[in-house]
């Protein structure tokens, strides 16, 4: 297919070479950042451009990959004029229906991974799901995803809302909690990267276990004097001192809730 990527940030850096990778023809390479489009274009090929009314109309597709924030202003003005092409957005928490009454054909290729221009991923593994407004624009978009992704599967606008906030508490705040455990780690000294076992063995427990029979330390049994001791530890960062906490008590309630206790 031939396509014009709509942004050029870490998920259409990684999608880009994918797609590129998979014989599609990536025509242009659009970013409000003139740098950043041509860094992505050197890499898959065609031209890149900073100017929205410099964008092409010859493209079969047009992926927008761009900050939620975004979609609403820049999708009526890629469209424009381009109403019977197929248009995509890679938003895990936005509607497919951001098209509706401008695009013929329409849909959503949300690849659920955390992607960094910097590190490549083996596109292969990753869950795509895809969703369209027509039979014409889901075969399209799933073809698409499968030329380069194996795990591919069709989720509702509503159900992708939660499987996003799923990804959210599995990813953004669990990477977050690692800046956590790597501040108090800088403040004594300590390298960061005498937890990477921790990390690995509980990543890799989750692909045998439940998470639910994954779960240890002292929030599990709610063993209080360990809970305070370490509570206290943060009485000077107010807000992750209630966090902790609030985790803690999380935890022990699932636990319970389980019969783990």
């Amino acid at each position: 297919m031939r396509i014009v990527l709509i942004g050029a940030g870490n998920l259409a850096t990684n999608l880009g070479k994918a797609l590129h990778g998979a014989g599609h023809d990536i025509v242009q390479v659009y970013s409000h950042t003139w740098d950043n489009a041509q860094r992505l274009a050197t890499i898959v090929g065609g031209a890149a451009t900073d100017d929205l009314s410099a964008i092409v109309s010859s493209a079969d597709v047009y992926i927008f990959s761009i900050k939620d924030s975004a979609l609403g202003e820049v999708i009526p003005q890629v469209v424009s004029g381009r109403a019977d092409k197929l248009m995509i957005h890679t938003a895990g928490s936005m509607p497919m229906s951001l098209f509706e009454g401008m695009a013929l054909h329409y849909g959503v290729l949300y690849p659920m991974q955390t992607f960094s221009k910097s590190r490549e991923v083996d596109f292969k593994v990753i869950p795509c799901f895809v969703e369209g407004n027509d039979s014409y624009a889901l075969s399209a978009i799933a073809e698409l995803a499968s030329s380069v992704s194996d795990r591919v599967s069709e989720l509702s606008s509503d159900d992708r809302r939660y499987l996003h906030l799923a990804a959210v508490w599995a990813c953004n705040f669990t990477n977050h909690c690692y800046e956590v455990s790597a501040e108090l780690l800088r403040k004594h000294g300590i390298p960061f990267d005498v937890m990477l076992p921790l990390i690995d063995e509980t990543a890799a427990k989750v692909h045998d276990l439940a998470p639910i029979d994954a779960q240890t330390g002292p929030a599990v049994r709610f063993d209080e004097n360990v809970i305070r001791a370490q509570s206290l530890l943060m009485r000077d960062n107010p807000l992750l001192k209630d966090l902790y906490e609030r985790m803690s008590m999380s935890i022990h309630k699932v636990a319970l809730s389980k019969g783990k206790k």
